[in-house]
């Protein structure tokens, strides 16, 4: 076989440095998960109803970056100080965590720092493959994150936006003015996580339908569906379909 491991045996080593996703103390800890799926009613029958892991965000990143991260962050942090911005008062916190690079931006600065990512020549982030929706319920007054993912064409780099929102307060501005192909983006992670983008020009449910009540893809969603009419019979939602003993 070609490629090389090192002499690393990922199915024997589990050194820290060999497992996915581990960080230790390191981060922001926002819940502790005890078992695999979080439930925690019923019979377990998956073997890992003892398991208790934290879950945790990653911190905020210090000088020196590393790589091009650097003059990305410096080039952002002066175009906006150009434009008579603060870039403190813009930027929450810039993570690199994995070899990546996220600015987490403040939801009333969120246009005019991608106006700046997209137009600035030494930035040039011309493409927004959209916004995803994420939902932590334990993360008290920020429990809605939206994630953009911006590309620059012209310099070959990819970095990660990130809002944070209260579930109280569920509104960010839109950014199809800046990114057109956000339209059906926004009208997708307002469908299932309820995250209001003030601004879009059609704003509505694409997925499920009009009168439907809640947001799916919230982690606080009732599991188990609604129930569903088969050849005559009705069956009941999967929650309801088995029972433990």
């Amino acid at each position: 076989m070609s490629g090389e491991n090192n002499g690393v045996n990922p199915e024997k080593d589990l050194s820290a440095s060999n497992l996915p996703g581990q960080r230790g103390d390191q981060g922001e800890e926002i819940r502790v998960q005890r078992g695999m799926f979080g439930a925690n009613n019923g019979g377990d029958t998956s073997g890992y109803g003892g398991l208790v892991r934290s879950i945790r965000l990653p911190g905020e990143a210090v000088r020196p970056y590393g790589g091009w991260f650097d003059e990305v962050a410096d080039e952002l942090e002066g175009a906006l100080e150009e434009q008579g911005l603060v870039p403190e008062n813009a930027i929450d916190k810039t993570v690199v965590d994995r070899d990546e690079l996220t600015f987490h931006i403040e939801r009333e600065h969120l246009v005019r720092v991608a106006q700046t990512l997209r137009d600035d020549p030494a930035l040039r982030f011309e493409l927004c493959t959209g916004v995803s929706g994420v939902h932590y319920p334990g993360d008290k007054g920020r429990e809605l994150h939206c994630v953009y993912h911006l590309r620059s064409l012209t310099h070959g780099r990819l970095i990660r936006l990130e809002v944070s929102l209260p579930d109280t307060d569920p509104h960010v501005p839109s950014l199809v003015s800046v990114y057109p192909t956000n339209d059906w983006h926004e009208r997708e992670t307002y469908d299932f996580f309820g995250i209001v983008f003030d601004g879009h020009p059609a704003l509505t449910r694409i997925m499920m339908p009009d009168d439907w009540q809640g947001f799916p893809q919230r982690k606080d969603y009732p599991l188990g569906g609604i129930p569903v009419e088969y050849k005559g019979a009705q069956i009941p939602a999967p929650d309801q379909r088995r029972s433990y003993s």
